[in-house]
């Protein structure tokens, strides 16, 4: 009776720890998606850069290898051509969608450290994709502000993914809302939040999840009053919330 409890609790603390990729409440159910239908599908360049950058310290932050095949996806079936990209660590995801679109497509990516990229980037320019991708270091708000100012941006994107400091989404989406074109799509990332979501105030939380937890709570109330997009929240990855505008 005894090591059957050990046995869970140990279960239950390597749970906790992948938790952050995958809400699902079993690690083999997990590990049998990827092993059945992720990993035989993902394209060789998406799995050196999954391996490069498990070796990272921050190798926590990247997308998973299951959200990846679903972005993937997901751009093919919208037929996605000018995408942004607002948090890109060593371009997981942003190999994952420039591999999705097609040669003359483009992906304006952004990130505060190019370092990261620069981890990715032999990887994504031996994929042949490169050319697709337009990287500037730094804030996007900035980016995003004289965007918006110069009026010719509006509308023009078929896609945007939201994977940065989760502390600025609700700042994000007031301008990314004018950027994206009607039908167009916006993605926001980790809106479960290790499952911090529904966790009662005195929960033993990581401090970065405790930190940004009140954060992510103020958008997903926000998006989901926001009549001017359709929304549809997943438990894929960390939670990924599609918008979808509508007018």
């Amino acid at each position: 009776m005894a090591q059957t409890a050990v046995a869970t609790e140990n279960q239950a603390g390597r749970h906790q720890e992948v938790g952050h990729k995958s809400l699902l409440q079993s690690d083999d159910l997990y590990q049998y998606i990827l092993e059945t239908s992720v990993y035989p599908r993902e394209p060789e360049p998406m799995k050196e850069l999954r391996e490069i950058t498990a070796n990272h310290p921050w190798n926590i932050m990247t997308t998973s290898a299951d959200e990846g095949q679903f972005l993937n996806m997901l751009l093919k079936l919208i037929n996605a051509k000018n995408t942004m990209e607002i948090g890109v660590y060593t371009g997981y995801s942003l190999l994952a969608t420039a591999l999705a679109l097609p040669d003359d497509g483009k992906i304006l990516a952004m990130d505060i450290n190019k370092e990261n990229y620069e981890l990715g980037l032999p990887v994504i320019e031996k994929a042949g994709v490169a050319h697709k991708i337009e990287f500037k270091e730094g804030p996007a708000l900035p980016v995003l502000d004289q965007m918006v100012a110069e009026g010719k941006h509006h509308g023009s994107f078929d896609f945007i993914f939201v994977d940065a400091d989760k502390d600025n989404y609700l700042n994000y989406h007031k301008r990314l809302i004018d950027l994206v074109k009607v039908g167009g799509v916006i993605g926001y990332d980790n809106t479960l939040w290790n499952g911090s979501v529904v966790a009662p105030p005195d929960a033993p939380l990581r401090k970065y999840v405790r930190y940004y937890r009140d954060f992510v709570l103020e958008l997903n109330k926000a998006l989901a009053a926001d009549p001017r997009i359709e929304i549809c929240q997943l438990p894929v990855g960390d939670g990924i919330t599609l918008c979808r505008r509508i007018s």
